[in-house]
């Protein structure tokens, strides 16, 4: 904050010293009438020249900026960005987008359940599920011991 006040300050201190040698101050006092006269013709001219720079700067910050604006709007049109205006929704039938798409050339309404493709579903191969008592049988008594045993071996 201290700097900008400080920047503030020597911008202000420049600015009077810039107009104080510019612009000195008069002094009337003791001066006669055409010595007066004189002044204000001198002052008038350099009014006008002022007023002419002042003009003439005007104008070419008028034509800069039409030139800016213009050189821009080029720029927004090469890019492609234009202003698109809002679009409504319309509610149209799948006949008339195709009618309206493919022109005449289809008369008749379309099925589009018919065009689609059938794709066979692949069944899961179920193991066989055998009853879990008979084998418990089986397995009981010597029988099934032995056949474990020879299993084994």
């Amino acid at each position: 904050m201290t700097m900008l006040d400080s920047e503030k300050q020597v911008r202000k201190d420049e600015r009077a010293r810039i107009l104080a040698e510019k612009n000195p101050g008069l002094q009337m006092s003791g001066m006669s009438m055409q010595d007066l006269q004189n002044l204000c013709k001198e002052l008038h001219q350099k009014i006008d020249v002022v007023d002419e720079e002042r003009y003439d700067i005007s104008a070419k910050v008028l034509k800069n900026e039409r030139e800016v604006q213009d050189l821009s709007q080029k720029i927004f049109e090469l890019k492609g960005k234009m202003k698109r205006p809002n679009l409504r929704r319309v509610r149209v039938s799948a006949d008339a987008m195709l009618g309206a798409l493919l022109g005449a050339k289809v008369k008749e309404s379309v099925d589009f359940k018919a065009n689609l493709k059938t794709v066979k579903k692949e069944e899961e191969k179920k193991e066989e599920v055998t009853d879990w008592r008979k084998n418990v049988d089986a397995m009981s008594g010597m029988e099934g011991r032995k056949k474990l045993f020879d299993a084994g071996q």
